[in-house]
């Protein structure tokens, strides 16, 4: 497959003109909804972790783009400072509570509530709602293959995955391996099958 083919799948617009680095000593940033009046801000006190793109049904996408672009940040590290009135969580049954605006749709934040689930104490965030610059970039692709689910054609795949190798996002069909091993680590621990 040529270069070009590749660089003309579109990735999300965050990524599609290439991959800003993080800032050194970043603080954090304010995020904000799609709504042009009462719009809804949430403060991020510091520097996200695990920034990546993701290909599955749940997170919030931008219109037109194949993946969202999501990453975590310690819970009592975000802060809800405008129009909270306007957000409710999207699907009451997933995991991940995804706070989202009622009016534009965008989701502001996301939180897990179960205390036994490997990443309680992090919310997710899409960094690309923030004016701020320094945000630490994506480094992976995850859920990749679920892109099909919302509508991406099956014979595209091999232009996606090549696309995402050449911008230094390599893809995975779930989350990177030291998630996943961070999962089963959890997991592990809670069964007493690893010891500390």
């Amino acid at each position: 497959m040529s270069a070009t083919m590749s660089e003309a799948v579109k990735i999300h617009p965050a990524v599609d003109s290439g991959i800003a680095p993080a800032a050194p000593d970043f603080s954090g940033g304010t995020l904000s909804c799609h709504c042009a009046t009462d719009t809804v801000t949430v403060e991020v006190k510091g520097q996200v972790a695990h920034n990546h793109v993701c290909g599955c049904t749940k997170c919030w996408k931008p219109d037109g783009s194949l993946f969202s672009q999501i990453a975590v940040v310690g819970r009592d590290k975000v802060e809800v400072t405008a129009h909270g009135e306007k957000l409710a969580v999207v699907d009451q049954s997933a995991t991940i509570q995804r706070h989202a605006c009622t009016v534009c749709g965008v989701h502001m934040f996301g939180r897990i509530e179960n205390k036994d689930h490997a990443f309680y104490g992090l919310d997710f965030v899409h960094t690309e709602l923030s004016p701020q610059h320094g945000w630490a970039p994506p480094g992976f692709a995850a859920f990749v293959s679920s892109i099909i689910e919302s509508g991406a054609r099956p014979e595209n795949m091999g232009a996606v995955r090549a696309r995402l190798n050449d911008m230094g996002l390599p893809p995975y069909d779930v989350l990177s391996p030291p998630l996943m091993d961070a999962m089963a680590t959890h997991v592990a621990r809670q069964r007493g099958v690893l010891k500390d």
